[in-house]
């Protein structure tokens, strides 16, 4: 019975530092922009000197 309460505690430790980690990461703006990156690629860079034709 022991050995459950032990897991029991570990187990919220280790959920609290997740918890912790997670909030720091927010809070330091991890998150801030999430469709950006996923729409990147699509967008044009302009147009460089190779595209025009003289």
């Amino acid at each position: 019975m022991s050995a459950l309460v032990v897991l029991i505690v570990v187990s919220m430790i280790v959920a609290g530092g997740f918890l912790g980690l997670f909030i720091f990461s927010v809070k330091k703006g991890q998150y801030d922009d999430d469709y950006t990156p996923s729409v990147r690629m699509l967008f044009d860079d302009g147009v460089t000197n190779t595209d025009k034709q003289p």
